[in-house]
């Protein structure tokens, strides 16, 4: 028998579900859904209707919720939230990991954060007030303050005495992090290292200090970028002193680069990384109809560069035919180069040193390109509508629309980013206007200097 995939047993769990909740048989409901582990049950959440989604969130125990919410996306988390008093939440965040606790407060008014710090206990109030200080795009927003830490002086056999007495350690741990007197940090222990090295060498002789700790207020962005270029699984964070504060573990880098992939996905189409398939009708139409105005604006430009050419188009009948086609080769090979240019904006790659040589490079790709594509082009026209003028006017138009369209792939979200502008979610549009604009121009307006 062949093992079933894990979609596959997804669809059948949604399946079940909804059949049993159409039946209302929610005893084997309950029953299933509190055997799952926590991140299968908000998949199951995210994945059902609101209606269908709040029946079984009161079907769960409440010693549960906190573990649920830790792995819900930030819309359905925050409609859960709403419902929730703060002694509740505090209840459902106890023996969560620092950094999950400040995932789900950061989604609340302070006032209601106020109330959740309140009700704990004085150390963890403590601990989640500081990693709330930090935004939580940030190194410190991302850290967990569960720590080990040893002194550089003290022998690998007491610190092996050491875990034996405590019993646990923290999850994720690779390293034991070494510190002096004041908590500043000095080094890593690899745990590798404590358990193969002679038990009587000190800390000090055996630590690695050539493992950088993260600033607290270094971007989400670069975190994901050092890990997966140094092969992490985690990092000690420290203040702008040099005094550690925390750590952060592969499992929270993860969540970073999968909210950077969704976002740079659904931001091409003006949506958010969170946003929820199931959200009630109304907020989506609000959300969905900002991004629609704004393409209508563009819209609008390109229809009236086509008015200006009005009489142009109504004695050459066949322009009307061939302008789609201009605008969108320049469309393709902008969204391209748009593309590459965010990817390395993403990863560091483009900075103002390279982005004359990148400008260059997409310049002599689309050169190619548009001879080759523009070539075949005018042969069709030429063919389709047996005037060999047609043919270069809308070779050169095709290849002047694809050239602005390489530049502004690479320079607009460059200049975006200067103005504070999101590229991954405003450049498509953008650029769509300026292929749009520049190619029915180019067309049109060489048409009418060669034609009439």
């Amino acid at each position: 028998m062949t093992d079933t995939s894990p979609q596959d047993r997804t669809e059948a769990r949604l399946h079940s579900l909804s059949n049993a909740l159409e039946s209302g048989a929610f005893l084997p409901v309950r029953r299933m859904l509190n055997t799952l582990h926590a991140a299968e049950v908000a998949h199951l959440l995210e994945s059902m209707p609101p209606k269908e989604r709040h029946v079984l969130w009161g079907l769960l125990r409440e010693e549960r919720h906190g573990d649920i919410l830790q792995y819900l996306g930030e819309e359905v988390r925050a409609a859960f939230l709403r419902e929730m008093d703060p002694q509740a939440l505090a209840a459902a965040t106890e023996g969560l990991d620092v950094d999950d606790i400040v995932d789900i407060l950061q989604d609340l008014p302070g006032a209601v954060i106020h109330e959740v710090l309140q009700s704990m206990d004085e150390q963890d109030r403590q601990r989640v007030a500081k990693a709330l200080s930090y935004d939580e795009d940030t190194a410190g927003g991302l850290m967990n303050t569960d720590t080990l830490t040893v002194r550089a002086d003290v022998t690998l056999d007491v610190v092996l005495r050491y875990l034996r007495l405590r019993g646990e350690i923290p999850e994720m741990t690779d390293n034991l992090i070494v510190v002096d007197r004041q908590d500043n940090y000095l080094g890593v222990l690899p745990l590798s290292d404590l358990l193969t090295r002679d038990p009587d060498l000190s800390v000090g002789e055996v630590m690695n200090t050539e493992v950088k700790p993260m600033p607290a207020e270094l971007t989400a962005s670069e975190v994901a970028a050092r890990f997966e270029r140094m092969d992490l699984v985690s990092s000690p964070v420290v203040d702008a002193s040099g005094r550690l504060i925390g750590r952060i573990t592969v499992d929270d880098v993860v969540d970073v680069i999968r909210d950077e992939a969704e976002h740079s996905l659904l931001g091409m189409a003006g949506l958010g990384e969170d946003e929820d398939t199931f959200a009630p009708i109304l907020p989506s139409a609000r959300r969905r109809a900002v991004w629609l105005g704004i393409n209508l604006l563009t819209a609008f430009a390109a229809a009236w560069v086509i008015g200006l050419f009005e009489k142009t188009i109504a004695q050459v009948v066949a322009l009307a035919v061939l302008m789609p086609i201009v605008a969108s080769m320049g469309g393709i090979a902008g969204s391209q180069t748009l593309t590459l240019a965010i990817r390395a904006m993403a990863l560091g790659q483009l900075v103002e040193s390279n982005v004359r040589w990148l400008v260059f490079k997409e310049l002599a790709v689309v050169a190619l390109n548009s001879l080759v594509w523009a070539a075949v082009v005018a042969a069709v026209a030429v063919w389709w509508f047996g005037d060999p003028r047609l043919g270069w006017l809308i070779a050169a138009a095709i290849v002047i629309n694809l050239v602005i369209a390489a530049l502004s792939g690479v320079l607009l979200p460059l200049a975006m980013r200067r103005m504070g502008i999101d590229p991954a979610l405003a450049g498509s549009v953008v650029l769509t206007t300026v292929t749009d604009v520049v190619g029915f121009f180019a067309f049109l307006g060489l048409a009418t200097l060669f034609l009439l």
